[in-house]
């Protein structure tokens, strides 16, 4: 695919085509809910969901030897874990998620960490789909035929708590939080309780809610473009994207792809895990006081 991105005309065109002609297409709910949302993704998807679609939980698909939430698997666990939705390498990945676009954008990048890039997120996820009349059925996933899926692990789209403590004395990669500008700046607690809060000394906000339109459709590239170059990322110097807990971090290294940017990397373990240690340093201050090296 060249894009990020697929309308709902496009994936209910495809749907509609005979089976012979989407035999390699595979779609699949990602949705995940935050712990204070108080709401269940399978029993969502089991009252309605887009007509063939499985269920991708990037919550299970996840490091289990760690209390981080949904972080990055093995790339032994993930390649069992793909397979066994019957996702192979030839195939053509399509996500969305229930809120329009949220979890998708994670789903879609753990896709491409471990080498798929047949892979995109449809644009306005479920709500879209299900707002122009589209059609949705009910129950569990069918179940999958295996299929083999072969990892090629690109570490380089992933940062550790090493490499961003690193960053602290060389400043070569530019952080950008996905976060809400209140959370940003610790003018409001955070979410999990006995979380610090702030931000990564030397970081920059760009809150992924500010990059969808209403209707939870990614904003055209060139607005992209404009909104991240107000925030300095204008590729030319390389990126990581954090935000709560490594989940829409993904939704701005999305967008920044759509846009034509250059995607960088992902802080897994993201404010979840700089906010929650007490040795890593937190600035609580507007960026515009904070002094970023070049």
């Amino acid at each position: 695919m060249a894009d990020t991105l697929v309308s709902t005309a496009w994936l209910a065109e495809r749907l509609g085509a005979s089976p012979g002609e989407r035999q390699a297409l595979r779609v699949f709910d990602a949705t995940a809910y935050m712990p204070h949302e108080n709401a269940d993704a399978e029993a969502i998807f089991r009252d309605a969901h887009i007509p063939g679609a499985g269920r991708f939980d990037v919550d299970a698909i996840a490091d289990t030897d760690t209390d981080l939430p949904h972080m990055l698997p093995a790339a032994g666990r993930f390649a069992r874990m793909a397979g066994a939705l019957g996702i192979a390498n030839s195939d053509l990945v399509v996500f969305y998620d229930q809120k329009g676009l949220f979890s998708a954008a994670r789903a879609w990048w753990m896709m491409r960490v471990f080498g798929h890039d047949r892979v995109v997120v449809l644009d306005g996820g479920l709500p879209k789909w299900r707002a122009e009349g589209r059609p949705v059925e009910s129950g569990p996933a069918a179940a999958a035929a295996p299929a083999t899926f072969r990892p090629d692990l690109r570490a380089t789209m992933v940062r550790g708590i090493g490499d961003m403590l690193e960053n602290l004395t060389s400043r070569r990669e530019l952080v950008v939080d996905a976060r809400a500008a209140a959370r940003f700046t610790a003018a409001v607690a955070e979410p999990r309780p006995g979380m610090r809060a702030g931000h990564i000394p030397g970081a920059v906000n760009v809150p992924f809610g500010e990059l969808l339109a209403p209707d939870a459709t990614m904003h055209p590239p060139a607005e992209l473009r404009a909104r991240f170059a107000a925030a300095g990322v204008d590729g030319s110097r390389p990126v990581v994207t954090s935000c709560g807990s490594g989940m829409t971090a993904c939704i701005l290294t999305l967008a920044m792809v759509h846009a034509g940017l250059p995607a960088g990397a992902v802080y897994d373990g993201s404010w979840t895990e700089w906010g929650g240690r007490p040795d890593t340093p937190i600035a609580d201050t507007p960026i515009a006081d904070t002094p970023i090296e070049r």
